[in-house]
């Protein structure tokens, strides 16, 4: 029995992908392991939203073959391999085997050739007809916490993302299968879902089929109810394209009370004349809007973002309207990056006027924002009983067991290992950095 081991870079969609990888390889006989020297083959999943993400492709191939008596095999997977293709075996000294993004369910296939056949195998085709999106239980990164993709792909085309051209056009998938996935996950013993896509709320599936007992003005809200209705504990969604956020997602949300108090909505600027050159299809002013509809709520529901700084053009006056735009939302957590270039984007073809050094300073300057901004609504919750999932052992200490809110909140607390799995009220005693302290109740 060949010894795998799979190295996953990059989001959700690509962490789903490697469970699926490794529930197609341990039916076909081979052991996911996690000690990679004792591999016989490595796998990488891999990301290409940042040049930065790619180089760490370049790195761990060289330390890989630069650090072993034994040569594993060596495969790229993901979005760098969809992008590079072949050209990967002459970019990087080592790499047998290149399987693109939609290409992962025939992975045993490729290793099997690779072994028969020596390196050099590329599949950049489009997934099989009858492609399993399920993931077998052992697969999982978590027993207790599952994902769920709904949708892939993406049509919006943000001229700074290669996600299109890594990912492909949208495809949503059945209303039917998802909720099906769900009622076996349940089964399962999992308790909170990840309904998980590059755009969850552009979801249109071609079979409207299990979504028609289910009211709602758009299909994404439909879908929303119809997950809602298995009876899991807890349902999360991400990510959400502010164009296609429609008021029905939240009326959703304070319908049922397993749909978690938690939406991401990535703004990416502050600035009207900056969204447009993004080409990010909508302004501050509706952006805005739809976070007074979240924050009108019934529930309360925190809000997270993101936010690229230095984009192509960016005076000092558009910097300063993304500051005033956190002030107004008061976002429970961003996540802030510097502009980098990204081949293959219309982006790519712009000038890169903003100087690296000015890049650092308004990323510096808009996390002591955000980090203020953080602190305020964390230590709101001191005082307060939240309901977490005891999802792990804490990596801090080994007294205590990790988990999260309902609303997305990391929580620390004291606790056995029995307590995982289980859905614990913990009144919070301690606001830290990014996450909470507490006791159970």
């Amino acid at each position: 029995m060949k010894k795998v081991f799979l190295e996953t870079f990059g989001c959700q969609m690509n962490v789903s992908d490697s469970e699926r990888v490794a529930t197609t390889l341990a039916a076909n006989g081979y052991e996911i392991t996690r000690n990679q020297i004792d591999a016989d083959v490595v796998l990488i999943n891999t990301c290409s939203v940042r040049e930065k993400a790619e180089q760490k492709l370049y790195t761990q191939v060289g330390r890989i073959r630069g650090g072993k008596t034994k040569k594993p095999l060596i495969g790229v997977l993901g979005c760098v391999a969809q992008l590079e293709g072949e050209t990967l075996f002459d970019k990087i000294e080592g790499v047998d085997l290149v399987l693109g993004t939609r290409a992962v369910g025939r992975v045993a296939e490729a290793l099997e050739s690779v072994f028969e056949d020596g390196g050099g195998y590329v599949d950049l085709g489009d997934r099989e007809r009858d492609y399993r999106w399920d993931v077998a239980d052992n697969a999982r990164n978590s027993k207790f916490v599952a994902f769920v993709p709904i949708i892939e792909g993406c049509n919006k085309f943000c001229t700074y993302c290669i996600v299109p051209f890594s990912r492909g056009r949208e495809v949503s998938l059945p209303a039917s299968m998802i909720v099906q996935q769900v009622i076996d996950l349940r089964r399962q013993g999992v308790k909170e879902v990840h309904l998980i896509g590059q755009n969850v709320n552009s979801y249109r599936p071609a079979d409207d089929s299990g979504l028609e007992k289910f009211h709602g003005k758009t299909p994404f809200s439909r879908l929303l109810r119809a997950v809602s209705a298995t009876g899991i504990e807890r349902i999360k969604f991400n990510t959400s394209f502010p164009r296609d956020f429609h008021d029905d997602i939240v009326a959703a949300m304070e319908e049922n009370e397993n749909l978690c108090n938690w939406v991401h909505l990535p703004v990416q600027s502050g600035s009207d004349r900056i969204l447009k050159a993004m080409k990010r299809l909508h302004t501050i002013d509706r952006y805005k809007a739809k976070i007074d509809r979240i924050r009108n709520s019934t529930r309360s529901i925190a809000i997270s973002t993101d936010i690229i700084v230095g984009f192509p053009g960016e005076t000092t006056e558009d910097f300063c309207k993304t500051i005033d735009l956190f002030e107004y939302c008061r976002y429970d957590a961003a996540y802030i990056f510097k502009y980098s270039p990204r081949f293959g984007t219309p982006a790519f073809s712009m000038e890169d006027d903003v100087p690296a050094s000015e890049k650092s300073s308004r990323f510096v300057e808009l996390e002591k924002v955000q980090k203020r901004l953080q602190s305020e609504s964390l230590s709101s919750y001191n005082g307060k009983t939240v309901s977490v999932l005891a999802e792990r052992v804490s990596t801090r200490s080994e007294r205590d067991l990790s988990g999260h809110t309902t609303c997305h909140r990391v929580v620390n607390f004291a606790g056995d290992m029995g307590l995982l799995g289980e859905i614990i009220d913990v009144r919070i005693t301690e606001a830290k950095a990014n996450s909470l302290y507490g006791e159970v109740v």
